[in-house]
């Protein structure tokens, strides 16, 4: 089962920013996207807010890999 959701931990991994940052930025997007507390933040929500691209934020948070290996 694929993760949809992405968390402040994550967000770190991807942004390189700290802890704290993260948090305040996924405060923002729940207010952004009229979200309440309990709610979660999509992937999708984060890339559009962002401007970073689906794809790339969602094989990375479920580990899939994207390079194409060489078939000789």
């Amino acid at each position: 089962m694929k993760q949809l959701f992405i968390y402040p931990k994550e967000i770190v991994l991807i942004t390189g920013k700290s802890l704290t940052t993260a948090q305040t930025l996924v405060r923002t997007m729940k207010d952004v996207y009229d979200k309440e507390k309990h709610q979660d933040i999509t992937i999708r929500e984060f890339c559009d807010y962002t401007g970073v691209l689906y794809e790339d934020v969602f094989n990375m948070i479920n580990g899939i890999d994207t390079k194409k290996k060489d078939v000789a």
